[in-house]
């Protein structure tokens, strides 16, 4: 069903709008948080709540080359830039740039942006950075392993990649259902947001512009990280306010080391 549809630019109007509606991971930081991580103090998230350990950055950040992956919104880049590092912000939505650019220029952070998808990073050199920071974000791309592969290869020998996801079983719930609070397993895994809708509720969802989500599984989220060649070093898992986080957690995220 998917595959006359342009994914990749269709969620990047998706996130547009959601730029437009305030989404929560679309509203930029304020100026006393950007302050703060010029004075060293700072937490960003990879998932829903919990901060990513400090100790999964170098100790100084100053200089440090760090890749913002599908991770615009003006959140986790400007954090990291105030914080010392040198930072590139690439998205395919040009309004969730837009947000790195306005605190950028609010605050006089030296925050490159660029346009891109997140499964192509052919326009960095092989080495480029030492760490690369990659939020909630492959929930909208159909395939994982291209990304695992272009971060390998534009990491540094030794440097780190850092990386969240949503646990794949809460795919297996009907969606209405979910959001009655009810849970229904009526999904396979791996698993498109348009499987479980009829041919006139995917036309309301692209007419509409709601985001296409994708579940991938567990071995294509962690085994394709080891895959590409990393180590994974570090795991952590995390929750948010729905309803399942009373049964087990949403999220997880990784450190993985080249």
């Amino acid at each position: 069903m998917t595959t006359t549809i342009d994914i990749a630019a269709h969620n990047a109007q998706a996130w547009d709008l959601q730029v437009k509606k305030n989404s929560p991971w679309t509203v930029p930081v304020c100026h006393e948080e950007v302050e703060a991580a010029r004075a060293g103090l700072f937490s960003i998230l990879l998932t829903a709540k919990k901060p990513v350990p400090r100790d999964w950055f170098p100790k100084d950040l100053s200089g440090v080359r760090i890749l913002c992956l599908a991770s615009g919104g003006g959140q986790q880049g400007p954090i990291l830039s105030a914080a010392g590092a040198d930072v590139t912000v690439l998205d395919n939505s040009l309004a969730q740039l837009a947000q790195d650019r306005l605190v950028a220029q609010r605050e006089k952070l030296p925050l490159k942006t660029v346009r891109g998808d997140m499964r192509d990073l052919s326009c960095f050199a092989a080495g480029a950075f030492d760490l690369v920071f990659c939020p909630v974000s492959v929930t909208y791309i159909p395939e994982v392993q291209p990304v695992f592969d272009g971060v390998f290869r534009v990491l540094r020998p030794g440097g780190s990649f850092l990386f969240g996801a949503t646990n794949p079983f809460v795919y297996l719930f009907n969606g209405a259902d979910w959001d009655q609070n009810r849970f229904t397993v009526s999904n396979q895994l791996p698993f498109c947001s348009l499987d479980e809708m009829t041919p006139e509720e995917v036309s309301q969802a692209l007419r509409e512009k709601q985001t296409i989500q994708y579940s991938h599984t567990l071995e294509s989220l962690i085994g394709g990280q080891t895959a590409a060649g990393f180590s994974i070093t570090g795991f952590y898992e995390d929750v948010d306010d729905d309803l399942i986080c009373r049964y087990s957690a949403k999220y997880f995220a990784t450190r993985a080391v080249k």
